[in-house]
């Protein structure tokens, strides 16, 4: 797989990397740990050097089974993982106190095996902390060798400048799909501005994109699609127009909707690194395909009017969860 660089101090990564979050956390049922730890390295051994996980997955499950699978081949991986919210749970609101960061960095370093955390990422910003001291914090791990790169998660503009007068920013990871592209109004160009790397997260709209889910799928209920305004059953049957559309697209050149959803990213800029996720193992070759589509000037084009010709439906997130993103 080709590889793109992240940010102006040479973060090198595959062109598509591997969300692990799903593995065993917010979609329902995960795989087990070996599964998911053979998944991992199934992944690794198909050209994805770039390996997304955070405290807050499970908590701490996720980080534990991606550094067993990547112990073997530790020295040639990038593992992002994540800091921010109150002892690595989402619900009980963020924490980015310069003090629970080094706790959050050192106990990071012990479940994923590993002497260096390559990017580190503040998973949300929290309004009660300066960005600069967050930045600051992160800065001094960078100096101890502790953190290679840093990273923010759906920050809004002020604070991605805020944090980068401080500490250069390698890469902003925000969701960024073909049913949501707000980043292009304001935090894409910020981001070609001052050079840094943009990885989109649910790149396949959660699974949407696949062309796999319509209005009478049911999900586990322990999955937080349940609770997304976006998958409501109405919501789904009116965004099957942009399915249908992807279909229509992928028949004319021997792919799958989600291969040209992922493609469609990675023809954007050549800074963009999608990190897709999936349990299955056809999923994720079928997802690696989309590194080899190359989409002509024509075909964005053709994308692009009709896409102009569909709204899509419903929230992205639930108000209080919307409430955190864009900070």
């Amino acid at each position: 797989m080709q590889t793109r660089t992240l940010g102006r101090n040479g973060l090198i990564v595959s062109a598509l990397g591997f969300g692990c979050m799903g593995l065993n956390y917010g979609y329902g049922p995960g795989l087990g740990k070996q599964d998911a730890i053979a998944l991992i390295r199934d992944a690794f051994a198909s050209g994805v050097t770039f390996f997304d996980t955070a405290e807050a997955y499970g908590p701490f499950t996720n980080e534990e089974l991606v550094g067993e699978a990547l112990a073997p081949i530790r020295d040639q991986v990038v593992i992002a993982t994540k800091f921010g919210f109150k002892d690595g749970n989402v619900s009980a609101g963020m924490d980015s106190r310069p003090t629970r960061i080094r706790e959050v960095a050192e106990a990071a370093l012990k479940r994923l095996k590993t002497d260096r955390i390559d990017l580190f990422y503040q998973h949300r910003v929290d309004p009660n902390v300066p960005m600069e001291d967050v930045a600051g914090t992160v800065r001094e791990l960078i100096d101890e060798g502790k953190v290679k790169h840093f990273g923010l998660s759906e920050a809004g503009m002020q604070s991605i400048r805020l944090a980068h007068a401080v500490q250069p920013v390698a890469t902003l990871q925000s969701e960024y799909s073909l049913w949501w592209r707000e980043p292009e109004k304001d935090v894409l160009p910020t981001c070609e501005e001052l050079g840094i790397g943009f990885v989109p997260f649910s790149p396949l709209g959660k699974g949407f994109l696949t062309g796999k889910i319509d209005a009478d799928t049911s999900f586990a209920k322990d999955d937080f699609r349940n609770i997304v305004p976006r998958f409501t059953p109405e919501a789904r049957k009116a965004n099957q127009a942009l399915v249908d559309l992807l279909g229509r697209i992928a028949a004319g050149m021997q792919a799958t909707p989600a291969q040209i959803a992922l493609a469609w990213l990675l023809a954007q800029q050549p800074w963009i690194v999608p990190i897709p996720g999936t349990t299955k193992l056809h999923r994720l070759k079928e997802n690696i395909g989309a590194a080899d589509i190359e989409l002509s000037a024509d075909d964005l084009r053709q994308i692009a009017e009709s896409l102009a010709q569909i709204r899509v439906q419903g929230d992205r997130y639930p108000a209080h969860l919307a409430a955190r993103a864009g900070k």
